[in-house]
């Protein structure tokens, strides 16, 4: 029997150019240190604005990472 079980981690992606970026941002760095990556659920999308513009899109991202 092969049954599976995830651990999942919350992580703020952040970029100065989109949401998709801000998105990889957080998967890409998560990567170096986690092993098994395996999904990902965006929770909410949010960002800083200074005068009158976006500076920055930020992704808050619940990642999940497979148990051995």
């Amino acid at each position: 029997m092969s049954d599976k079980v995830f651990k999942k981690i919350r992580v703020v992606g952040c970029s100065t150019v989109s949401y998709e970026k801000a998105i990889q941002a957080a998967i890409k760095k998560a990567g170096e240190t986690l092993e098994n990556l395996s999904w990902f659920e965006v929770v909410e999308f949010r960002g800083a604005v200074g005068s009158g513009k976006v500076l920055e899109w930020q992704a808050t991202v619940d990642l999940a990472f497979k148990i051995r």
